[in-house]
């Protein structure tokens, strides 16, 4: 029954790299974990503001464990939710929607943003975006080549 589910889906391991072009992120470490529904991007500050009338999100960020520069990145906000973490404990996130390329692929993605400095990825990638896309493998890590920029980002 799992090779009918899987058939034609890119087998991917536990640990991949991907990026995330409308952020400004050419590269980032991402753990693929199935058990959570929702896809987390680590911060160390966030502010919300108006713009024309909406509410974005400004946030900063270290993309890798040893890089001593942020990044400051914005974006629209798309919903806030109650998300529950590994240990039960339920908090209200902000969500933001992005693109993300990985494995070949472009494709959108609902990420909530938190602070993730105590865990080993900068992002978490949910089985939301992983459905009906990929199969993961826990026994495998880092199989795709690292994300090429598109032409478009390019300058």
């Amino acid at each position: 029954m799992a090779d009918l589910i899987t058939a034609g889906l890119i087998t991917l391991g536990w640990r991949e790299r991907l990026a995330l072009p409308q952020l400004g992120i050419g590269l980032l470490k991402a753990k693929l974990d199935t058990g959570a529904r929702s896809s987390s991007l680590h911060v160390d500050t966030l502010e919300e503001f108006q713009r024309d009338g909406a509410i974005w999100l400004r946030f900063t960020m270290h993309v890798g464990r040893r890089q001593t520069t942020h990044i400051c990145c914005e974006a629209p906000a798309l919903d806030r939710r109650a998300v529950t973490d590994t240990g039960g404990r339920r908090t209200e996130r902000w969500f933001i929607r992005s693109e993300v390329r990985l494995a070949g692929q472009h494709f959108s993605v609902d990420i909530n943003l938190t602070d993730r400095r105590h865990m080993l990825f900068p992002m978490l990638l949910g089985r939301s975006a992983l459905d009906g896309r990929f199969a993961v493998d826990p026994a495998r890590s880092y199989t795709q080549p690292r994300p090429l920029p598109a032409a478009s980002d390019i300058p």
